[in-house]
């Protein structure tokens, strides 16, 4: 796998990260406004922020709720030595959440979170309230797809840019082409050829340039590519040895417009939107089919579940593991009499097998080392068994089939294994398969 896919994958990961913190933030509730969301903006100033929660926790000794006045006091102290722990903001912004959260058992628990966001995020906020606001981080989310425009006829060419919900012409140019005409004779030929020659060399030119706008560090920029025009032009770049391969295989979309430049460029993004919803979901289809080619020609480089799953990433055979993104399995890790480490893993909503807990040689209750969600542990260790990770969804057909029928999880190998002499191999580690078929 080349290196953009690689970053690809672990951008994608981030972004997970990145939801299921929306999620638990979302969900947390607090007793009073001890809530505290600060979002600051990259090239700010870190003392404008310590000055300015310095005269907040004064404002707060006024508060005369007692208890209140302490949880917003609390929340703004600790937000003070989050802060402290920084001396200058990071390139991407800063995020920092703190206050006292009312657990499940209705007991509080501090909560304090900061952390750089994974692209620049310029908003600012401070907000002191009963729930956290999480409203910058979803559009960070939102914003996140890049789709470059061609707009492109007879009198000249526009490159936009379109970023979730903002457009930018990246730069344009005019063209004078020469048109048919009705003269005959010997002229004929000349005249049609000078034309071709131009025409020709005004697809080079748009070649060229879309290499500038689109393509930086040898790699493309944008997630996808629409061409659009009112000719055939836009048809003769697509087909064009001058047109750079790459930005080629990142073509979603081809539209006639009425149109030329930014008036061409709005109808065209209207025209295109639903062929860029479906660019997240054709890469998600395309890799759930390379999964199901492989089961279909039974080549043995593949597995699913949790067990089989595992059992190939240990053994270092996993090229891309897929992964359903609201998978709730947990990974436990005891300890047992002879202080080997045994791995189980249990599935929310199934029954826990109590035997899975019990030492094999001494029947006593082994001793809990970790507790962890799956995904969690696989985020965060993947990359030490030399493989990519790929969360899909269940919202396309292929997606929800692979979450019913295969589990949610599983692997595309690099070669194929034998399980079954695995499995006589490993007496250190136990898979609960009643979890498995709790899934199918």
């Amino acid at each position: 796998m080349d290196q953009q896919q690689q970053e690809e994958a672990q951008k994608n990961i981030e972004i997970w990260k990145i939801k299921k913190l929306i999620k638990a933030l979302e969900q947390a509730r607090g007793n009073g406004t001890s809530m505290i969301s600060l979002i600051i903006p990259p090239k700010s100033q870190v003392a404008f922020y310590t000055k300015m929660l310095t005269d907040e926790y004064g404002t707060a000794s006024n508060i005369k709720s007692r208890v209140n006045r302490q949880s917003v006091l609390s929340a703004i102290t600790s937000t003070q030595q989050k802060l402290k722990l920084y001396t200058r903001v990071p390139p991407n912004g800063l995020v920092i959440y703190c206050g006292d959260v009312i657990t499940e058992e209705g007991k509080e628990k501090k909560l304090n979170i900061d952390f750089e966001p994974f692209k620049p995020i310029n908003t600012k906020l401070y907000m002191c309230d009963n729930k956290f606001h999480t409203e910058a981080l979803s559009e960070l989310l939102e914003a996140d797809d890049n789709y470059g425009f061609i707009i492109m006829d007879g009198q000249g060419t526009l490159f936009g840019l379109l970023s979730g919900n903002t457009r930018t012409v990246i730069t344009k140019f005019t063209v004078d082409l020469p048109k048919k005409h009705g003269r005959g004779g010997q002229s004929a030929v000349r005249f049609a050829r000078l034309r071709e020659e131009k025409r020709h060399n005004y697809i080079r030119k748009v070649a060229e340039v879309a290499v500038q706008c689109f393509i930086s560090n040898d790699k493309v920029n944008v997630n996808g590519l629409v061409l659009a025009g009112s000719a055939d032009f836009k048809t003769d770049l697509n087909k064009s040895d001058l047109f750079d391969l790459r930005l080629q295989q990142k073509v979603v979309k081809i539209v006639d417009i009425s149109y030329g430049g930014e008036n061409g460029f709005n109808q065209a993004i209207e025209l295109s939107a639903e062929a860029l919803a479906n660019v997240k979901f054709i890469q998600e289809k395309k890799l759930i089919t390379a999964f199901f080619d492989e089961i279909s020609q039974d080549t043995g480089k593949f597995c699913y579940g949790i067990s089989d799953t595992m059992k190939a990433l240990e053994a270092g055979s996993c090229e891309t593991i897929i992964v359903y993104e609201n998978l709730d399995v947990t990974r436990y890790v005891y300890k047992d009499s002879e202080d080997r480490e045994i791995v189980v893993f249990h599935t929310a909503g199934t029954e826990v097998d109590k035997t899975q807990s019990l030492d094999k040689d001494t029947g006593a209750e082994m001793e809990l080392l970790s507790e962890m969600p799956l995904l969690e542990w696989l985020a965060e260790n993947y990359q030490n068994f030399g493989a990519t990770l790929e969360f899909v969804t269940d919202r396309s057909s292929e997606g929800a089939q692979f979450v019913t029928g295969f589990g949610g999880i599983g692997a595309i190998l690099r070669y194929a294994l034998n399980f079954e002499q695995l499995t006589d191999g490993s007496d250190d580690e136990y898979f609960d398969d009643s979890d498995e078929d709790a899934f199918i």
